[in-house]
């Protein structure tokens, strides 16, 4: 101990003597461990940590489904359920001490707290069962949480909030709890505040503000409530297990609930039923642990940070290779005095710790500087992640477990870059201490010193080209043809109008609201949609007139949007046939429809016309309702299908209602007349137009709140944050990774030439010009790049391949990424080589004989 603690002193004192050597290891290391702590960090969070919840670990998913947010068929592997369904699965479910369900996608709900001469707020909702708190074991901060008594329909009204908006929101105002609310119109009471960190059984970017209880659904909801509706499936299912419980044999079991549930109970149309019970065996139950909640920010990201934990990766091994480097060189420089020591006496044992000594402690500073590096890199990440979001529930402050891993990695790097050093620093023969360093007969670093520089220069080619060609997919994902005008263009998110709302106050609702558009400065043109696009999307089976009935198993699908009348053509959708339409397509007049051309070519021969025909939807009986009446070009609204082709897709009047007979399709029918989407034809910037359009809104009716008001060109930008985030990040430490190589071929480039002095005095004093030597030192450096680009390109197509789903219209084998990372690297190597070269050549022949 002893001993260690007098080689750790001396190691300090010789770092003390080389701040320059020991600040370029450091911050060389600190890159490559601070950029592998930061995706470790989004990892823990996203895809490790547990629940902040008492006792996870009993906590059991009942469906792993990752659908979202209302199905309304088969799930085949099911993870929503409408409310009957589930508690019948409750009822059969008898191992779970409790079983609660929770909505699924939640949406935003204007809230005002009454007596507030404050607007309304657009808070994230949940809806939960009464038993939901109590199932995942969490207590108030203040107040007390939902209970079973809460969660019926004759309860008073009530509602719990988050921490996080009680803080922000509300400014931590504890009057907040016992307060009277008002949500989309109706007064509920706060009887709760949840306790901080605690975001929902799902961990996601702006987690809900406030939960209710499902029972109250219907009062918001009105007569589209989703409760009720056995065919809707809007709701997930978490179970706490009873002790001493088993969930074997409960996914088979819970999977016979459902297969006769849907035969028997599920309220599908009767045309569905044969296509239901052929794909019965297909439908399944998995019961799975839930202590992390629900992986759906895990499905969506997993496979990024996968991908960035190796690039990560990479640059934690060329780092390793530039200090071993470093390390190499300074071990040769010192190996005079190692091959003294040796021939007094000192053990190779006590040479090759102080070595590795050496290494860890430059591992371990590096360490600590990287854990600064990791917190900025985290932030970084979320905010190229999720540019869009008010809010995310991860933290990038180092866990007691990120710290451990940062140490691991320091520790492991330091004995990885360190071992090749400490094991040649002990070959050094003591007759070496009786040569000049620079007449030394062999130097057995050399090999290993061009190994290493190779690796930089192979793993650098890998980064650059996977970051060329993440880059050149994102620049293809965003300049695609969508179909419509992105530019001049600012889309507005709205919370819907209340339930309370009748057809006839809608259509009035709405004329205010685009008469009011229409008139402020500066806007050219507006309109109304369900939804705009990117944000949403709607779809139903499509039955057209006169051909037979579109299955389930089919491609019988299409989405549809409800749009006013001039909103296609104000978004820029071209016309291909027929018109556009119209302000006397309204209340009074036979439905019409809009089609895109992949409609027309899913549903229609290529020998018929369809403008004229008739379609329906989800029943055979509806075929006949609208008539296409126009035709456009194809436009890509469902922001989940960029990277396909554009999908079969029909717009419909809001000003036309149709009259279904079935409750199912007259729900539909009203739902969709609640509008979330604003359009604006405008230059002006969203920042100015937010205020004057939420007066506006505010004088048509104060419940009316907006989410968010962008150009179209943004909402864009923030569809891909994912593909930016990771672009970005691959290419700055593709670029790290450049500039490491760079300084490492410089680096054993002027070592080579330090160690060669003689040989090139010798060489100049022969007759050598400066242009020969220069060529001389250039030709062994491109040595080893061309090396590193031999072996570096067929590792950048592999790992290319391994990406390969992450890529948009890119090969794996891209020419022009391969091409970009072995031209930077070539440059790169030029510039850093041509440095010692040019001392090289000025070295003069008498100076460099004289030199030991």
């Amino acid at each position: 101990m002893l001993n260690l603690r007098s080689t750790i002193r001396y190691t300090l004192r010789q770092f003390r003597m080389s701040p320059v050597f020991t600040t370029a290891a450091t911050l060389t290391l600190a890159l490559g461990i601070g950029g592998t702590t930061a995706i470790f960090t989004m990892i823990h969070a996203v895809m490790l940590r547990s629940l902040p919840v008492s006792d996870p670990a009993l906590l059991y998913r009942v469906g792993d489904g990752d659908d979202c947010c209302v199905e309304g068929g088969p799930q085949d592997r099911w993870g929503m359920y409408s409310f009957p369904l589930y508690e019948q699965l409750k009822a059969q479910a008898p191992e779970f001490e409790e079983l609660a369900a929770f909505q699924a996608g939640g949406e935003r709900l204007s809230v005002r707290r009454e007596g507030s001469p404050l607007a309304a707020k657009p808070l994230r909702s949940e809806f939960v069962t009464g038993n939901y708190f109590s199932t995942l074991g969490v207590k108030a901060f203040g107040g007390r949480m939902l209970t079973a008594d809460d969660d019926k329909a004759s309860a008073s009204p009530a509602v719990v909030l988050s921490h996080q908006v009680w803080r922000t929101e509300y400014g931590a105002d504890p009057t907040v709890v016992g307060s009277s609310f008002v949500v989309e119109g109706h007064p509920f009471t706060v009887i709760g505040v949840a306790p901080p960190g605690f975001f929902g059984e799902t961990l996601r970017s702006d987690p809900p503000d406030v939960w209710i209880p499902v029972q109250q659904e219907p009062v918001i909801a009105g007569s589209g409530g989703l409760l009720r509706q056995s065919v809707a499936a809007w709701l997930r299912i978490i179970g706490r297990l009873r002790p001493g419980a088993s969930t074997a044999g409960m996914g088979p079991r819970l999977s016979g609930v459902l297969r006769r549930w849907m035969e028997h109970d599920s309220g599908y149309p009767s045309n569905w039923m044969p296509d239901v019970i052929r794909q019965l065996p297909k439908q399944v139950i998995n019961v799975v642990p839930a202590g992390a909640g629900v992986a759906e920010m895990k499905e969506e990201y997993g496979r990024s940070l996968q991908i960035l934990l190796g690039v990560c990766g990479m640059v934690l091994l060329i780092a390793c290779a530039n200090v071993a480097n470093l390390l190499l060189a300074r071990a040769v420089s010192r190996r005079g005095r190692t091959a003294l020591r040796l021939a007094l006496g000192a053990s190779r044992r006590h040479i090759i710790v102080q070595a590795l000594v050496e290494a860890i402690l430059l591992a371990v500073a590096g360490g600590i500087a990287g854990i600064g590096i990791a917190i900025l890199a985290g932030r970084l990440l979320l905010a190229l992640a999720f540019g869009g979001s008010h809010f995310i529930p991860i933290s990038t402050l180092p866990s007691p477990i990120v710290l451990a891993f940062a140490f691991a990695v320091a520790l492991a790097t330091g004995i990885i870059f360190g071992a090749a050093p400490a094991w040649l620093a002990t070959r050094t023969s003591p007759l070496e201490a009786l040569r000049g360093v620079g007449r030394s007969t062999s130097d057995h670093s050399s090999l290993t010193r061009r190994a290493l520089l190779i690796v930089q220069a192979a793993l650098s080619v890998v980064l650059v080209a996977g970051a060329t060609m993440l880059a050149r997919s994102l620049d293809k994902l965003e300049h695609q043809q969508f179909g419509y005008v992105t530019e001049g263009r600012v889309v507005v998110s709205l919370n819907r109008p209340p339930a309370t709302y009748t057809a006839p106050q809608l259509a009035a609702l709405y004329r205010q609201i685009e008469e009011g558009m229409n008139r402020l400065p500066g806007v050219t043109g507006s309109g109304l949609a369900l939804y705009n696009p990117l944000t949403d999307n709607w779809g139903e089976l499509v039955m057209v007139s006169g051909h037979p009935a579109g299955k389930l198993s089919g491609e019988s699908g299409a989405s549809w949007d409800r749009v006013s009348a001039e909103y296609l053509q104000n978004l820029g959708v071209a016309l291909r046939r027929g018109r556009y339409f119209a302000r006397s397509d309204n209340e009074t007049t036979e439905p019409v429809a809009i089609v895109n051309e992949t409609f027309v070519k899913r549903f229609f021969r290529t020998d018929e016309d369809p403008l004229g025909q008739h379609f329906g939807l989800d029943l055979p009986e509806n075929a006949g309702t609208f008539r296409i009446v126009g035709i456009v070009r194809d436009a890509k609204f469902a922001g989940f299908a960029l990277r396909r082709p554009a999908r079969p897709m029909f717009y419909v009047p809001l000003a036309q209602n149709v009259p279904y007979k079935d409750a199912l399709m007259t729900r539909v029918e009203l739902q969709s007349h609640f509008i979330s989407g604003l359009m604006l034809v405008t230059n002006i910037s969203p920042g100015t137009l937010e205020p004057v359009l939420t007066r506006m809104l505010a004088g048509v009716d104060p419940n009316l709140t907006i989410n968010s008001v962008r150009t179209l060109a943004h909402q864009v930008e923030l569809t891909f944050d994912q593909e930016r985030a990771v672009a970005s990040l691959a290419g700055l430490f593709g670029f790290v990774a450049l500039l490491l190589a760079a300084v490492g071929l410089y680096g054993v480039t002027a070592y080579t030439v330090a160690q060669r002095t003689n040989e090139i005095g010798i060489r100049m004093a022969l007759g050598a010009d400066r242009g020969k030597v220069v060529r001389y030192i250039l030709r062994g450096a491109l040595i080893n790049v061309a090396a590193g680009l031999a072996l570096g390109i067929p590792l950048a197509v592999a790992a290319a391949r391994l990406i390969s789903s992450q890529l948009y219209e890119v090969s794996f084998w891209d020419p022009l990424a391969l091409g970009v990372a072995a031209g930077a690297l070539a440059a790169c190597a030029a510039v850093a080589a041509m440095i010692p070269a040019g001392v090289a050549a000025s070295i003069s022949p008498m100076t460099a004989l004289r030199t030991e």
